[in-house]
């Protein structure tokens, strides 16, 4: 009589984002959550090829008394933008119990789409009925042909976007990238085509990223601006509690991460979980997180200020939220 009722329960048809290939039938979705899952360590990044490498779940009735779960093409994705607190996000959702998220960046709707649904659901974490499996690329974003593949994938998907003040992010952005080849031009001449006229180089990717309404306008071809969350970078890292609400509420999320998971790191200069999931030690996002930015220009600063204001002031409208950059 049990297994005859476990087939029957696992007969229930899922969410369009468990689909494993367009067309195909959803998988069977997992058991009621009666056992504990723990979630992987906060910032914890395997590499694509382990997770690939991981087995699938079992059978529905071993998923049940296993509570391994099924593993399902996300509900929700942290689609951008690119130094805006992703990362930050991505690292304090998973605290709460009813998230699964992948560590590493899938990057499948912009560089490896060619290899199927198929392949991206296999790298998604395993999920217990009433779980949300999400993953984070923020290269997505600017990314032309990401919208209309994620609603091939699932019209129903929910997106949230960390913004944060363009000029400020470009300079983070440049940051990053010296660390890595310290021997670039500097900030200031790779702002300009040609820096007697003003005139800002568009195709530099620092400065073309932070022109948010021009991305916004391929997303809105899409989705419904309603499908998406605008996540403050800013507000991420002064009231990480209040921003987290918003995002628990988006995601249909029971309000469990609240200010009480948080404190300030006046070394680091942003919040950090007082308790990661998994371990009894407080933890912060990893070295490469908060450098010190270099020493830029002001009249640059203040001209990218200027050629961004147009643009921030129609995100603004486009959003219906005034995030203060100006």
């Amino acid at each position: 009589m049990l297994f005859l009722w476990l087939y029957m329960f696992y007969s229930c048809a899922g969410s369009c984002a468990g689909l494993t290939a367009r067309g195909s039938p959803a998988p069977p979705r997992a058991a009621p959550p009666l056992f504990p899952l723990l979630l992987g360590e906060p910032g914890e990044e395997s590499s694509l090829e382990e997770q690939r490498a991981a087995p699938d779940a079992g059978s529905p009735i071993s998923s049940f008394f296993n509570g391994s779960g099924t593993k399902r093409l996300p509900q929700a994705i942290i689609i951008g933008v690119k130094k805006g607190g992703t990362r930050a996000l991505l690292e304090f959702l998973r605290v709460h119990p009813d998230v699964r998220a992948v560590g590493a960046e899938p990057h499948f709707f912009d560089r490896n789409y060619e290899r199927g649904l198929a392949w991206y659901r296999d790298l998604m974490p395993r999920t217990l009925e009433g779980q949300i499996t999400m993953e984070k690329t923020p290269s997505y974003f600017v990314t032309k042909e990401a919208p209309a593949r994620i609603s091939s994938m699932c019209k129903g998907t929910k997106l949230i976007v960390v913004v944060r003040d363009p000029v400020t992010r470009a300079i983070s952005d440049y940051t990053q990238t010296l660390s890595k080849k310290p021997d670039i031009p500097t900030f200031e001449s790779l702002t300009f085509k040609n820096r007697t006229t003003g005139l800002i180089d568009t195709s530099w990717s620092a400065i073309q990223i932070g022109i948010y309404a021009k991305h916004l306008e391929n997303w809105l071809l899409h989705f419904p601006i309603g499908q998406l969350l605008f996540v403050s970078g800013e507000r991420l890292i002064s009231d990480p509690a209040g921003e987290l609400g918003r995002v628990q509420d988006f995601l249909g999320l029971k309000r469990i991460i609240t200010d009480k998971h948080f404190y300030f790191n006046k070394t680091k200069g942003f919040p950090c979980l007082k308790k990661a999931e998994g371990s009894s030690k407080p933890h912060c996002l990893g070295k490469t997180k908060g450098r010190t930015h270099p020493d830029i220009d002001q009249e640059v600063v203040q001209r990218l200020r200027d050629f961004y204001r147009p643009f921030n002031m129609k995100f603004y409208q486009m959003t219906g939220q005034d995030f203060g950059w100006d």
